[in-house]
């Protein structure tokens, strides 16, 4: 008779493992391999991260890593573009990751997993050579005669309007040329990443960044992906670890901050 019960149970328990195995979702690595291709979501005006090329191609330090992930995966990186405000939504609609220089947020997460962050990169200001000194902290900005120019929907315009009370703040939808409104004295300052800042001086003679190497205020960089799939993200931060430790992130950096 306990043979028997011991039995029951162990037929019991068996039942219960392939109910639970039936029922558990796939995650999106395993999607993506099946599919052969990584959907990725990106702006694309973000330089160093993402920009889109007058070809139509894509190039940027999360452009480089992404490719090599889908590569790593033993599939095609599909880019798609998408923008700021719609950034969320085109993801959780279109993509399996989204990149391109985006700051980790609160908020976000909300939606979204985050990659483990690849990078630590604070805001900091880029204004005119000549307006560096005046343009040192918040309170130097936050006054009534300045006018502070920012791409909208992302978390600079979200920095602008949670610190700036008094500025003139302009929203300007073309990330790719928004500093030439500074050379040209449209406006005084922007507030973006430190390593855009640092990217966007070499590009523009005349522009300076403002002390990049302490930020107006912490941050973080990441890969959005979906929420609640643990599978997925495990996979992705284990690439990325493995490319920081072989040297192969460093070396995707010096391309673009050289």
């Amino acid at each position: 008779m306990m043979q028997f019960r011991a039995l029951l149970g162990l037929l019991a328990a068996c039942s219960l493992n392939v109910a639970v195995a039936q029922v558990q979702p796939t995650s999106r690595l395993d999607e993506v391999q099946k599919a052969g291709k990584l959907r990725v979501c990106t702006p694309g005006d973000y330089r160093p991260f993402s920009v889109l090329r007058s070809d139509g191609g894509f190039e940027g330090i999360d452009i480089d890593l992404v490719q090599a992930a889908a590569k790593a995966l033993g599939v095609e990186a599909e880019i798609i573009k998408s923008s700021w405000p719609s950034l969320m939504k085109d993801f959780q609609e279109k993509c399996d990751v989204a990149v391109g220089g985006i700051s980790v947020t609160l908020e976000r997460q909300k939606s979204a997993f985050f990659t483990t962050a690849y990078m630590v990169n604070g805001k900091a200001p880029i204004t005119k050579c000549e307006n560096v000194a005046k343009f040192q902290s918040v309170a130097d900005i936050d006054k009534p005669s300045v006018t502070v120019i920012e791409n909208p929907g992302g978390s600079n315009e979200r920095f602008a309007r949670a610190n700036f009370k008094q500025a003139k703040i302009v929203i300007f939808n073309d990330n790719t040329t928004i500093f030439d409104e500074i050379l040209k004295g449209n406006a005084d300052v922007m507030i973006s990443e430190s390593v855009e800042t640092i990217a966007q001086q070499k590009l523009r003679p005349g522009l300076c960044a403002v002390n990049p190497d302490k930020p107006l205020q912490y941050g973080e960089m990441a890969w959005l992906l979906p929420r609640g799939d643990t599978v997925f993200k495990a996979w992705v931060d284990q690439w990325l670890h493995l490319s920081k430790a072989t040297g192969d992130y460093d070396r995707t950096l010096a391309r673009w901050l050289r």
